[in-house]
């Protein structure tokens, strides 16, 4: 996710990034066994980071591409992944209990990539492609209670010191960063909807969260109050990514990062607290 942008903009392509490997995909009804590219490309907006853009025509409805998740909490079943074996043998109880009375779910996704890492599963710098790698205004910066309750733990296990030469204060704190500023917060349907209406407002609806997850690409679209895309979850947490209204070949996509039927004032706030930028769409111009 990145912060807002304007109404003009430039784009560039990323060629470095490789998102085959986070294993975005498109839905086709070809029947080549191997599916085409999703019709989007990452590339620089003006004043906004990077943001995703159309490579053709997408028309109200689209699906226009999905993505399995690179890390969740928790580990349900319908999150599906699962635990690395590191998690599962060590004594967590102290953190967590830590995490629970402090109201904290961030960390235990830096504790969940940190044991990835350790396990091999995945490299210290995955998440280095996410912005923001420091805490924008707005949002807190408090945890280093938290990553030395991590060394701690991590330490007292017969783990090589070797493997843990990326566990430093600035790793922590640019991973924690990135995880507050990117993560989606899962809620399922339940169900498969065929309309796009029905849904969107399902998924607005729901009253329960089931987890919280971090993607690659879904995490480069930008926020805009009146979105021509949306993200949901059926039964999974496969992202989905649909087309609310009919985007032209070079138009940004952006989905909204929060309920968008909240008044002026509720938006900002939220926006400002949970991703540390103030909204400048359309919308938030006219303070609709």
């Amino acid at each position: 996710m990145m912060m807002m942008k304007s109404s003009s903009r430039f784009w560039v392509w990323l060629p470095r990034y490789s998102f085959s490997r986070y294993q975005c995909d498109y839905a086709s009804s070809s029947s080549h066994s191997e599916a085409p590219p999703p019709p989007v490309r990452v590339g620089f907006t003006e004043d906004a980071g990077r943001g995703v853009f159309a490579t053709r025509e997408i028309r109200t409805g689209d699906l226009i591409h999905t993505a399995d998740p690179f890390l969740t909490h928790p580990s349900l079943e319908a999150l599906g992944k699962g635990f690395c074996e590191i998690e599962t043998t060590m004594d967590w109880s102290l953190y967590h209990e830590h995490c629970r009375v402090k109201g904290l779910k961030y960390p235990l996704l830096v504790k969940r990539f940190a044991c990835m890492v350790i396990s091999g599963m995945a490299s210290a710098d995955n998440l280095d492609i996410l912005q923001p790698a420091i805490f924008s205004h707005g949002m807190s910066s408090t945890w280093e209670e938290e990553f030395e309750l991590l060394v701690h733990n991590f330490k007292n296990t017969d783990i090589h010191p070797g493997l843990l030469t990326f566990l430093t204060k600035e790793w922590y704190s640019g991973i924690l960063a990135r995880i507050r500023a990117n993560v989606f917060r899962i809620e399922l349907i339940g169900g498969y909807h065929t309309d796009l209406l029905a849904a969107a407002s399902a998924s607005i609806s729901v009253e329960t969260t089931v987890g919280s997850a971090v993607y690659m690409l879904p995490s480069m679209y930008n926020h805009d109050c009146d979105p021509n895309a949306h993200i949901l979850w059926i039964e999974n947490a496969k992202a989905r990514l649909k087309a609310l209204r009919n985007i032209e070949p070079g138009e940004e996509l952006r989905i909204c990062y929060i309920d968008a039927s909240m008044d002026y004032e509720a938006r900002q706030s939220l926006l400002y607290q949970g991703f540390g930028f103030r909204c400048q769409c359309l919308r938030c111009k006219y303070k609709d």
